[in-house]
């Protein structure tokens, strides 16, 4: 007994002809139905004849004499994401730029958790829903991360010799997936914490002659200098030396990741036939690339142990033995006495350096902003980190730094509410349908929008007020968490890797900053975020800082 079933409009193509009469059950049916029809939720499927009623049984379906309409939800056929108008050659560019993350928040709030949108010649798809965000992140049979793919947003960027930037199908995947994150766990961050704290520390020499000075500072400006001299110090054991003096500027190696990361954003918002041009920026990021490629193997070079002994991957105390995150990996072996082939060192060396510190430059930044835009809370967070310090000369542990409860919360809503990472893109391995009745078409861009995501009313309270105290409640993180609502750090098998480096740098920073200065809001104007650079960070963010006694 075979029935013609299908999505979309009847007048489509997408129809499949399956003989009912194998199945004892509704369920059954429509699970086949859904791997048919590529839904990423197989559990909710609704079953529609011509006269739009539902088929609510295995009996209804095999008795109708209809052609059988299958949806993801009983009101809405399976359709393409809506999105605005477009207009000749530039298509939506105007309805995102200049405020890309108020613009997204308003085309979410007019056309609903998914949208469409084309610009410049690329297509891509948005939401803002966090159950469709979780079958984007889980990286199954229906999505993946593919940079090579020229629409990918981090193309212009693609690497195939590093964890964040390769492909999910690369063969640098599986091995830098086993290598790189035990440099980021807890255990080895609670390794380099005298690291951290002397290179958040290094910056006071600075700090001090400001305020005594009465000069208000560009925080990012800043942050971007300390960010870089932490991370370089864990990944390299190298000092940057960024604050010898106040006009010490950024080093080489920063400036040229600065660059290369600026240039890169650029291009990707250029139409795709730019690459092909033998100038502009397309070919200016080729160049800088390599310049950045040789001067941290150089850096690498000096900073490994390339006549120590092999440290065992199994053993959580062999990092203990590494003097930074590059000698670990040079050095690890796995239980097969194999290690991290050289190429594959040096590329994940260069993108956790460069990626962690332009992340945690505009984490440290927005810390700051919502320290000082938000009332009462630089208060609160210097009585505790007061009542934990003790003394002065106090050398923080991972446990100590991390026990801070409200210190914990505070950072919690810094990165809901202000999250340097605006977006993550998944490519759709074959025509997709998504919760809500949403068809992806294959080798679609989908982004899960966590800035949107993390401020949707439907599932915040109170969603655009900056509130620590909402962490207070006990397994909020986590259930927030796992019904993805709360991402920033992304999830699944291509989440961030470093985020306990992050975290446990960005409460280090704060706890040493309060506690020795008390900050003030100098903007002489609304503060602004570049919406055209890789991350989220504020341009014109000032502040005063006065030394505490």
């Amino acid at each position: 007994m075979h029935k013609e079933f299908y999505i979309g409009r009847k007048d489509g193509e997408r129809f499949y002809s399956l003989d009912v009469s194998p199945f004892t059950s509704l369920e059954q049916l429509t699970g086949t139905l859904a791997e048919v029809f590529a839904f990423a939720d197989t559990k909710s499927l609704w079953l529609i004849d011509q006269q739009r009623n539902h088929l609510s049984t295995l009996k209804d379906v095999q008795e109708t004499k209809d052609t059988v309409e299958v949806r993801a939800t009983r009101y809405e056929a399976v359709r393409e994401p809506p999105g605005p108008r477009l207009l000749p050659f530039v298509g939506n560019h105007y309805e995102l730029y200049p405020d890309v993350l108020g613009n997204y928040d308003r085309l979410f709030s007019l056309y609903g958790p998914m949208i469409k949108t084309v610009n410049m010649g690329t297509t891509i798809y948005h939401t803002n829903d966090p159950e469709i965000a979780r079958h984007l992140l889980r990286e199954d049979k229906l999505f993946t991360k593919s940079t090579s793919d020229a629409s990918h947003p981090l193309h212009y960027m693609s690497d195939q010799d590093c964890l964040f930037t390769c492909d999910s199908a690369s063969p640098a995947f599986v091995p830098s997936h086993k290598f790189v994150p035990p440099t980021m766990s807890p255990r080895a961050v609670a390794h380099f914490m005298p690291l951290i704290q002397d290179a958040t520390q290094s910056i006071f020499t600075v700090f001090d002659e400001l305020a005594e000075s009465d000069l208000a500072v560009n925080v990012y400006q800043f942050m971007f200098k300390l960010a870089a001299q932490i991370i370089w110090r864990v990944v390299l054991n190298q000092d940057l030396k960024h604050f010898e003096t106040l006009k010490t500027p950024p080093s080489l190696p920063i400036r040229l990741f600065g660059q290369y990361l600026s240039l890169m954003k650029k291009a990707s918002l250029q139409p795709q036939w730019f690459k092909y041009l033998p100038f502009g920026d397309a070919s200016r990021v080729k160049a800088v690339r390599q310049q950045v490629l040789d001067i941290c193997e150089d850096a690498m070079s000096a900073s490994i142990k390339k006549d120590g002994p092999p440290l065992s991957l199994s053993d959580p105390t062999a990092l203990q033995s590494a003097s930074c995150v590059a000698d670990f990996l040079y050095r690890a072996r796995d239980k097969d006495g194999e290690g991290l082939p050289y190429d594959l060192v040096l590329g994940n060396v260069v993108v956790t350096a460069g990626a962690g510190f332009t992340t945690s430059s505009s984490l440290l930044s927005w810390a700051l902003y919502a320290l000082l835009r938000y009332p009462e809370n630089q208060e609160r967070l210097l009585e505790e980190i007061t009542s934990h310090r003790g003394n002065t000369e106090k050398r923080w542990t991972y446990d100590e730094i991390h026990s801070m409860k409200f210190l914990d919360c505070f950072v919690k809503e810094v990165l809901r509410l202000h999250s340097p990472s605006f977006q993550t893109a998944r490519n759709a391995k074959r025509d997709t349908i998504l919760p809500g009745g949403y068809f992806i078409p294959k080798g679609s861009i989908v982004i899960a929008c966590f800035p949107s995501i993390q401020k949707n009313p439907a599932h915040w309270e109170n969603p655009l007020r900056f509130d620590p105290d909402r962490w207070m409640e006990e397994g909020l993180a986590k259930r927030m968490a796992r019904q993805g609502s709360y991402t920033p750090f992304a999830a699944g098998g291509r989440g961030c890797v470093g985020f306990n480096l992050a975290l446990t740098q960005v409460k280090m920073v704060l706890a040493e900053l309060v506690y020795r200065y008390e900050f003030e809001d100098s903007s002489p104007e609304a503060v602004v975020y570049d919406p055209e650079f890789l991350v989220v960070r504020p341009l014109n963010f000032y502040a005063g800082l006065t030394r505490r006694k």
